[in-house]
């Protein structure tokens, strides 16, 4: 009987889903790093959990891995109807610097009229991409973590293989 690993996908959805949506959510994405690393670490515990081998360290970083690139489409889309919350943010911010500033730089009513905290698709993709890869490298170092964590150190004993002592008493006669 071979014993295989178990898949990695759903432990990676799971640890990047969970990740990923409070990556996006205002308030919580101040700690945006810390969410994708603690969600490496679920998913390399989700894995451990249900592999009957032991795991390397290079388990937990392919887990890592893919659930930070899962955690930024997550994140990616949550954001997107948070959007205009943070426009009218930054909005509000540069109207309360200019009231408190006898000089704003030249032009700067038209950028906040016009929106300049507006979003094209091939911005979206860029930062969605420079996502995949930061995400991606915290949750490889959050996947050897949770391995080094929850990972099984025992090798499982093969079959036929006994921890009892054999009985001495049967070679003193």
């Amino acid at each position: 009987m071979s014993e295989q690993r178990p898949s990695m996908f759903v432990p990676a959805l799971i640890g990047g889903g969970v990740a990923g949506f409070l990556s996006g959510v205002p308030i919580f994405n101040c700690l945006c790093c810390l969410w994708i690393i603690g969600g490496a670490i679920l998913a390399s515990y989700l894995l451990a959990k249900d592999s009957p081998l032991p795991l390397s360290a290079g388990d937990g970083a392919i887990v890592g891995i893919f659930a930070g690139i899962v955690a930024a489409v997550v994140e990616a889309i949550i954001s997107i109807p948070f959007h205009a919350l943070n426009s009218a943010f930054v909005t509000r911010i540069m109207e309360a610097v200019a009231s408190y500033t006898e000089e704003m730089p030249a032009g700067w009513e038209n950028w906040v009229q016009k929106g300049a905290y507006e979003t094209t698709a091939a911005m979206f993709m860029l930062g969605l991409l420079i996502s995949v890869v930061i995400f991606s490298i915290l949750g490889a170092l959050g996947g050897v973590i949770g391995i080094s964590l929850f990972g099984k150190k025992n090798i499982q004993k093969t079959q036929g293989a006994s921890d009892v002592p054999q009985d001495s008493s049967n070679s003193q006669s």
